[in-house]
């Protein structure tokens, strides 16, 4: 009886301690609404427009533009990248147009893709082009000699790689979200950044004591909704603690088990 009892409070125990990992393995919530969602985009990395994570903005431009976006990613957080460019009016066009969406990190480093169309070609009476680019999974300490992907900020471009001369300057416009999926303590690692990669992406006008003109960096004003580094919670610590568990549960198990009844009751004492 009393092994059975340990038994079911430890089974318990399980149930509880499991169900933060399964909370932690599901995507992270998108914000509600798009009212504050940005109506353009940059042109170069240190104008690029920042979004956040579950924002669906919008951008108008010309055929042969460079569009660029930036938005803040986590360690555990695996992000992806969906654009739709909404293409020129098929009877002023005269070829196909080939499109391409990238990523770079905050050090603009340019990011590899693990799926995702992230190259598209359409053709010339195609209303629409859609691409896509699932990240690795951002990693909360890497080996300076890595690529690895790292807390900060990230940079979506958008452009077109292949068309005709005559068809540069048409309107287009694009619509670029990013969300992201928690992958938990499956990529965690021993070891954090200092900072994240939250480079200057502009500069503001002053002047100095002296009296000239100066300029001063203006850091990237998005992060994450609970701060940086908020992944240092994982499902390791539970997985931990159910190994710890089981490991207590096989102990009490196999001294059940090879302890026998007891002294025989035909056997005296002192014997």
């Amino acid at each position: 009886m009393r092994v059975r009892r340990v038994l079911s409070t430890s089974l318990l125990l399980l149930g509880i301690a499991a169900a933060p990992a399964a909370a932690d393995s599901s995507p992270s919530a998108s914000p509600s609404g798009d009212s504050a969602a940005p109506t353009q985009a940059g042109t170069s990395f240190r104008t690029a427009t920042e979004i956040e994570q579950g924002q669906q903005a919008t951008a108008s431009g010309s055929t042969g533009d460079y569009l660029y976006w930036s938005f803040p990613a986590d360690a555990g957080q695996r992000p992806t990248v969906k654009a739709t460019v909404k293409l020129p009016e098929a009877s002023t066009r005269h070829a196909g147009q080939t499109w391409q969406l990238d990523v770079y990190d905050g050090l603009r480093r340019r990011q590899a893709c693990q799926y995702g169309a992230q190259t598209r070609t359409a053709a010339q009476d195609a209303a629409s082009v859609e691409l896509a680019c699932t990240m690795r999974t951002v990693r909360s300490w890497s080996e300076t000699w890595a690529n690895d992907p790292l807390p900060g900020t990230y940079y979506v471009r958008l452009t077109v790689t292949g068309l005709q001369a005559s068809d540069l300057g048409l309107p287009v416009g694009a619509e670029v979200k990013v969300d992201s999926k928690d992958i938990g303590g499956a990529a965690a690692v021993d070891g954090s950044l200092a900072k994240p990669l939250v480079p200057g992406i502009a500069t503001s006008a002053g002047k100095s004591d002296s009296g000239s003109g100066s300029s001063t960096a203006v850091l990237s004003s998005i992060e994450p909704d609970d701060g940086w580094a908020s992944g240092w919670w994982s499902d390791r610590w539970v997985w931990t603690a159910i190994g710890g568990i089981l490991a207590a549960l096989a102990g009490i198990g196999g001294y059940a088990l090879t302890r026998g009844s007891g002294r025989p009751s035909r056997v005296p004492p002192g014997v």
